[in-house]
């Protein structure tokens, strides 16, 4: 998928996702998703760390701007470990219905119970 192709709004994530998967099995010196996957869980888990970090590092020193970058920086990772793991955006955004309308605090106690 070329740059010009991207889709807008929120369809992006699947569209990114489908793209992300299909790295799979690709030459790492060819894709840095494939690198991602041919080093393994941990890298891609330590990788996503390091982006959330990154997030919250922006938020309390950078503008709105780099918060941004380092947002899409932490959702391309998030999307590789997705991809890794076998979840599909589908199952995620299924989640976020079931949990939408509950308290997060009720939510919370539901899973301790």
């Amino acid at each position: 998928m070329s740059q010009s192709a991207a889709v807008p709004g929120p369809e992006i994530i699947e569209a990114l996702y489908a793209v992300i998967a299909s790295r799979r099995g690709v030459d790492p010196d060819q894709s840095y998703t494939a690198r991602l996957f041919a080093k393994g869980r941990v890298k891609i888990c330590n990788k996503m760390g390091e982006e959330a970090f990154e997030v919250a590092a922006a938020a309390l020193a950078e503008g709105p701007d780099h918060v941004v970058s380092e947002s899409a920086d932490l959702l391309y990772h998030l999307m590789v470990l997705w991809a890794d793991t076998g979840v599909e955006p589908a199952s995620v955004w299924a989640e976020l219905a079931r949990r939408f309308g509950t308290s997060g605090i009720d939510e919370k106690a539901a899973r301790k119970g």
